[in-house]
């Protein structure tokens, strides 16, 4: 029986389940922007630091679908498609009698619409792979269980939050485990742009600007409206969805878990969107709500998207893999104190192969320099990149990495960075020190940044030439 059942629910009754994942949210976009998702995170558990296993769209995918790290099932770039043999989440609920429904974005298929071989174990089925090529902001175009296209009215991520209420009316009367998968605030591809719905762009360009975007520069400024915009209208999406969820007296034992694949930096950190190591890329929003969440609080200790899997299992009364190398936080919404390790570890693809963790003060990254982004998903030789003070630095403008003054700490944290890896299951890589710097060791802007501007990017939806 799951914990803390609701009293009001009949006993062994298990919970639904409700996962909403956005496209390329940054973590603090909640507050004044999504008082829903807001009123559910105080209400509920909010993991106030959540960092994505990889800040790139089908390994982060993979990882919370399997809750295993992206080399671990393959999928550590973007067009490859997750094995046959991996176990998602849907076959773990619907082993257990859940009903299973995907809508929206898959991007772990190798073909467009996805053969039913390829969905992961869903069986209800209302998605694309690609859904920004499918689609755009008034015209969605998604594919159902026999392939055929359906075009839903509205703006598209309201038809997605339509079409989750219509799941969630079918299966009222059976437990349901339901993965509803928006593109917003994620970028509009062929024209580079984050197309709001009518008005929403207007009335929040120039409300707000992040410290990192507006001391870096890049796009923020011609975007951003935009991009709140998507996200204003998320967060009417996600009340309006536990508003229907009420009217059909389901939200009382309904887990329903809020969180993103990634983070935006747009274009200030490299080329595009995401694909670094800093926590414009990886750090993502985390609010969990229902049976096991309510009135659970902060947790402030680096937890990892690759961890909500095992989490969802254990708070419907599930058993975990020992499969999943992501491990459950119920227990940190039980007691804060309760076990649980200091850093989150992560993995860079695509721009380069990047290794790193995160602690609640430190960020620590290494990058194997020779070699290809594209191809190698692991290294055996690594070189320190960037470290970052968050306590003095939280918006990372200040790398430390060679730095006199921070040696010691960087070589505690090389250990547990190389201790993280072979966790992960790599093979031990040798991690090299950063060439020390001269000059002064405190006060200098990253110089990857200061000197050289954002740095190239390889890499893309589709396989390069």
């Amino acid at each position: 029986m799951p914990p803390n059942v609701p009293p009001n629910v009949p006993p062994n009754v298990p919970p639904n389940v409700i996962v909403v994942f956005t496209d390329q949210q940054r973590w603090d976009t909640v507050g004044p922007f999504t008082p829903n998702l807001d009123r559910m995170a105080r209400h509920g558990t909010q993991a106030t630091v959540a960092l994505t296993p990889q800040p790139v769209c089908a390994p982060a995918r993979s990882a919370l679908q399997t809750g295993r790290y992206p080399t671990t099932t393959g999928v550590h770039r973007n067009g490859r498609v997750l094995p046959a043999g991996e176990r998602t989440l849907a076959h773990h609920f619907g082993e257990a009698g859940y009903a299973t429904g995907y809508i929206g974005k898959w991007h772990l298929a190798g073909s467009e619409p996805v053969p039913e071989e390829e969905r992961g174990g869903y069986r209800s089925w209302l998605a694309a792979n690609a859904l920004e090529h499918t689609s755009d902001a008034y015209r969605t175009i998604m594919y159902d269980e026999a392939n055929e296209p359906v075009m839903l009215p509205g703006y598209r991520s309201d038809a997605l939050v339509d079409a989750a209420v219509r799941f969630a009316a079918d299966h009222h009367d059976e437990p349901f485990y339901l993965f509803l998968s928006f593109l917003e605030p994620h970028h509009q591809n062929e024209v580079d742009n984050y197309p709001a719905p009518d008005g929403y762009e207007e009335r929040y360009q120039g409300r707000w600007m992040p410290q990192d975007l507006a001391a870096l520069g890049g796009t923020a400024h011609q975007h951003m409206g935009g991009y709140l915009g998507q996200v204003k209208r998320l967060d009417e999406g996600l009340g309006r969805l536990l508003d229907a969820l009420r009217s059909m007296d389901l939200l009382d034992n309904t887990i329903v878990a809020y969180t993103s694949d990634h983070g935006n930096h747009f274009k200030t950190r490299n080329g595009e969107y995401k694909r670094s190591c800093h926590d414009a890329s990886l750090r993502v929003p985390l609010a969990l709500r229902g049976p096991g969440f309510d009135g659970g609080g902060a947790i402030s200790r680096p937890v990892s998207t690759v961890d909500l899997p095992p989490t969802l299992l254990e708070a419907a009364g599930l058993p975990v893999p020992a499969s999943m190398q992501g491990r459950s936080f119920l227990p940190l919404v039980r007691d804060p104190r309760a076990p649980w390790p200091e850093e989150a570890f992560f993995q860079v693809s695509e721009s380069e192969v990047g290794r790193g963790i995160r602690t609640a003060r430190w960020k620590y990254y290494a990058v194997a320099e020779d070699a290809d982004p594209w191809d190698v998903p692991a290294a055996a030789r690594y070189r320190e990149q960037a470290l970052y003070d968050l306590d003095n630095d939280p918006h990372e403008l200040v790398n430390l990495a060679g730095r006199t003054s921070h040696a010691e700490v960087a070589g505690g944290l090389r250990e547990r960075l190389v201790r993280r890896i072979v966790a992960a299951g790599e093979a031990e890589p040798v991690i090299e020190p950063a060439a020390e710097l001269a000059g002064p060791d405190q006060g200098m802007t990253d110089p990857a940044v200061r000197l050289h501007g954002p740095k190239p990017v390889r890499f893309g939806h589709q396989p390069r030439p």
